[in-house]
């Protein structure tokens, strides 16, 4: 990536954010600022029961409903089908209701309808509900590259009851997602690098404000991790579960935006080309990557211990064992090459394939040790 050459500062976040219990019975107060024609996209595990509620909240007074099933790839081909299906139909605002790619979905097709985008997610599994971009796959689920929008979405709408009655898993993988924020973020402050808010010119410098909430990110995440994951497998809604929340979905999708993402992301597109990739969710790829970059960055001891035992605590990957993938030096050199089509060049120092090969070795071993030092002291 190129470096910065001006000093212009960009910034971009939703128009609104609204999280808390029951949420999701308000949308008809929302949506009744742009129309009564509402698509959604819905998640095709929540198709049915989403379907339903929306038919009750949108009966009668003159409200047009159209609710599709998403269960595919984010790929460019999808994007088009949905958008040349729905030109005629005179929508006047698409709810995407589900994951990220429901989300990213809902978010790409709202573009070429010209029409405002609302975004429900269901999980807290990743940072797609407030970002102006939509992340692009192949038809075999291997990441492409990332479609950037002009505008941010109207409304981010959380129903934090949805999200704790979620699996844990996901709300975990969030927390992975979301623990890269300020590592990346602070390794495109070092490098100068531009934000990912869209311009002509290739985004912008970060501002105070990104810098401040990739910070909050992480402490976030350390203070209350554990306990927000603790509350959701009782599927109890606290504070700390909110915090959490919030932290997965708006603190890291304005950090990550704001500030722009690098080695952590690339591990994690790296993965995606094995077949093994498909077993793990983003935000699990994405923990393992934040350590990957660690390495390649000869981190402090004590920033790696910090890392490592948060993601031991809340169950997130440390090793590639954990991801599902097999220790192959033949795997390993898959994933750093196939990584440097990615957010390296964002790094304060160049990369190539075999650093990225060294790190993934490096940080694999150093998981595994940490594991079995772990193990033993539950022991004692």
């Amino acid at each position: 990536m190129a470096r910065l050459t001006k000093t212009t500062r960009g910034w971009c976040s939703p128009e609104r954010y609204v999280q808390g219990p029951g949420e999701f019975k308000n949308i008809k107060h929302y949506t009744d600022k742009f129309g009564k024609r509402i698509v959604a996209f819905i998640d095709q595990f929540f198709f049915e029961d989403f379907t339903k509620q929306l038919q009750t909240y949108y009966s009668g007074n003159g409200y047009e409903l159209h609710t599709i099933e998403f269960n595919s790839e984010v790929t460019e081909e999808e994007i088009a089908r949905h958008a040349e299906e729905l030109k005629d139909w005179n929508a006047e605002v698409v709810l995407g209701i589900g994951g990220g790619k429901t989300i990213d979905v809902a978010n790409a097709v709202a573009v070429p309808l010209g029409i405002p985008n609302i975004v429900i997610p269901t999980t807290a599994a990743t940072d797609a509900p407030t970002s102006s971009l939509s992340v692009i796959y192949h038809a075999d689920g291997s990441h492409k590259g990332e479609f950037f929008f002009d505008h941010s979405p109207c409304l981010v709408l959380v129903d934090s009851e949805i999200i704790a009655k979620a699996p844990v898993r996901f709300l975990v993988s969030g927390m992975g997602d979301a623990l890269a924020t300020l590592i990346e973020a602070e390794a495109n402050r070092k490098s100068d690098s531009p934000n990912l808010v869209y311009n002509n010119d290739g985004g912008f410098k970060r501002t105070v404000a990104a810098t401040a909430i990739a910070r909050a990110c992480y402490d976030t995440l350390l203070r209350d991790g554990l306990k927000a994951k603790i509350a959701c497998e009782e599927n109890k809604v606290t504070e700390a579960l909110e915090n959490i929340i919030e932290t997965n979905t708006l603190l890291s999708g304005l950090g990550f935006e704001n500030n722009a993402t690098a080695g952590a992301h690339s591990v994690n597109d790296g993965i995606t080309s094995l077949p093994e990739g498909a077993k793990t969710y983003h935000g699990e790829k994405v923990a393992f990557g934040t350590l990957t970059q660690l390495v390649i960055e000869d981190a402090s001891n004590e920033r790696l211990d910090e890392v490592i035992r948060f993601c031991i605590d809340v169950g997130l990957p440390v090793c590639l064992a954990d991801l599902q993938v097999p220790n192959t030096a033949e795997n390993i050199r898959k994933i750093a090459e196939a990584s440097m089509h990615s957010c390296w060049g964002s790094m304060p120092f160049e990369v190539n394939a075999d650093m990225v090969e060294a790190a993934i070795t490096t940080a694999d071993k150093i998981g595994e040790r940490y594991k079995k030092q772990y193990k033993n002291a539950l022991l004692v």
